[in-house]
């Protein structure tokens, strides 16, 4: 059984019931859901996962005046709910994760992952976040939301970054893919420099995944799932997948570069379909400054550099 479903279904045997029970005038503005970090909110988990931080378990999430008013008690109503449910629990939390679960405040949820109060307004703001936890902060689902205020958030984020930020992050991934793999990967061979040419290799594989999330216009997980999580991208997904194994099941340099060469084709191959570059290079550098220049916002457009 998946992480998820056995959340909603501990939920709805257990927690729905104490809200209406116990709180039931605030039944009405309680969310609740799971999302965050953990494999089950990606639907990646499996019975290695079930270790740690994995079992019966979901979040409730409240306005700051609510956390206030019934935080403590709605906290300790949860505590008191089943440890063990349909042959699963109880959940072991790791070390200083314990808040991965639970009652929390909605602000404070996004907080944790953007650093903001709101939805990022500015360029700059955008920029700061790292891109991993947009994602774990918009994975996962929602069970009930009667208030609204969770996801109207999480809507907003899901909206996806402003059309010149993903212009930019999308010249930027093409400067470090031509870099590491189309032209760094076979010199390191070359010059018997094995780190440098592990590290372009795989320095490649996780750019192209980046930017085909980016074509997707979905934010990319944490690294632990990137190659997974790729395969499930409506655009290029299963064969970027493919050949991102391809690239790293061979020990042959020569293997591994038309591999990385077949990546770059079908990136470059998007590229243009989006109408972001009309270069039919298969040199991703020469697609950069194309698509760099349709960048309209003079505070994000800067010169052209790799953004981390």
């Amino acid at each position: 059984m998946k992480g998820l479903e056995l959340a909603q279904e501990y939920y709805r045997r257990y927690g729905e019931p104490m809200i209406r029970g116990r709180f039931g005038a605030f039944e009405g503005r309680i969310a609740a859901g799971l999302a965050g970090p953990g494999s089950e909110c990606y639907g990646f988990d499996d019975e290695l996962s079930r270790d740690h931080d994995w079992g019966p378990a979901f979040c409730l999430w409240l306005t700051d005046e609510d956390f206030a008013l019934i935080g403590e008690p709605l906290s300790k109503a949860y505590s008191e709910l089943p440890a063990v449910f349909m042959g699963f629990g109880p959940r072991a939390a790791s070390p200083g994760e314990e808040w991965r679960v639970g009652v929390s405040q909605t602000a404070l949820f996004y907080k944790r992952y953007t650093g903001l109060d709101c939805p990022p307004q500015t360029p700059a703001e955008w920029l700061r976040i790292p891109e991993h936890s947009l994602s774990a902060c918009t994975n996962g689902k929602v069970f009930d939301d009667p208030l609204g205020d969770f996801t109207r958030r999480r809507e907003a984020l899901l909206a996806y970054y402003p059309e010149d930020i993903r212009l930019k992050k999308i010249a930027s991934c093409c400067i470090t893919l031509a870099q590491t793999g189309q032209y760094n990967f076979m010199r390191s061979v070359e010059r018997r420099e094995r780190f440098s040419a592990a590290y372009s290799e795989v320095k490649f594989c996780s750019d192209a995944i980046a930017l085909a999330f980016l074509l997707n216009r979905r934010y990319a997980p944490f690294y632990k799932w990137m190659h997974r999580a790729a395969m499930e991208l409506p655009l290029l997904g299963r064969d970027l997948h493919g050949g991102v194994a391809a690239v790293l099941g061979t020990a042959d340099p020569a293997g591994k570069t038309a591999a990385i060469e077949s990546i770059a084709a079908l990136l470059a191959g998007e590229i243009r379909r989006q109408g972001l570059s009309d270069s039919e290079s298969g040199f991703l550098l020469d697609h950069a400054p194309l698509i760099h220049g349709k960048i309209t916002d003079p505070a994000v457009r800067g010169r052209l550099s790799v953004v981390q």
